[in-house]
């Protein structure tokens, strides 16, 4: 039987007024919430990708939505195989730390545990062939962290000084933008 939110997600597509309005539903429907997350990491589900677009967007307005989910969402992450699913959800890591980060009363509070998922998940989506958005995300990821783990920035320069060559502009940009932030006394 399929469910009201699997019946959503059989009509969302790319666009991204698509996308908003996926992610508008939700928004108005919270008790949705826990199964878009469950359908996030469910890489078998034919809604999977859709689900992700989705939490990116509702990630913009209510990223603290995540926080009893953290642990479940952080250790995911290396379930994720899906170009279409690990972009959004690359974003929403970013968002996640940089959240954790700022400490405001509305920020995120990651554990050291959900930390090290991110910087294993960012360093894979880097290394690994994934498409240009994700790997900028994960530079900029990775870069929040390394202000705050020693050992990250000197992984992170050797990976982008290595790989800069063989890569779109946009990469470069990000590449370019972070090694000088890294680089800077």
């Amino acid at each position: 039987m399929s469910s009201e939110l699997h019946l959503k997600l059989d009509y969302v597509n790319a666009y991204r007024e698509n996308r908003l309005m996926g992610a508008q539903y939700i928004l108005e429907n919270q008790h949705l919430f826990d199964e878009l997350v469950q359908i996030c990491f469910s890489p078998l589900d034919k809604n999977n990708h859709k689900a992700c677009w989705i939490l990116e967007f509702i990630s913009y307005e209510e990223l603290i939505w995540l926080q009893p989910y953290l642990n479940f969402f952080c250790s995911s992450l290396k379930v994720l195989k899906d170009e279409s699913s690990i972009r959004p959800i690359a974003k929403v890591v970013q968002l996640l730390v940089k959240s954790h980060y700022k400490k405001n009363e509305n920020s995120i509070l990651l554990s050291e545990e959900n930390l090290q998922d991110c910087i294993e998940a960012s360093f894979d989506w880097l290394i690994n062939d994934v498409k240009v958005a994700t790997k900028a995300y994960s530079i900029r990821t990775l870069y929040i962290l390394g202000n705050h783990y020693d050992w990250i920035h000197p992984e992170l320069q050797i990976i982008l000084n290595k790989d800069y060559a063989d890569h779109s502009a946009a990469y470069k940009a990000v590449a370019k933008e972070v090694l000088r932030k890294i680089e800077r006394p």
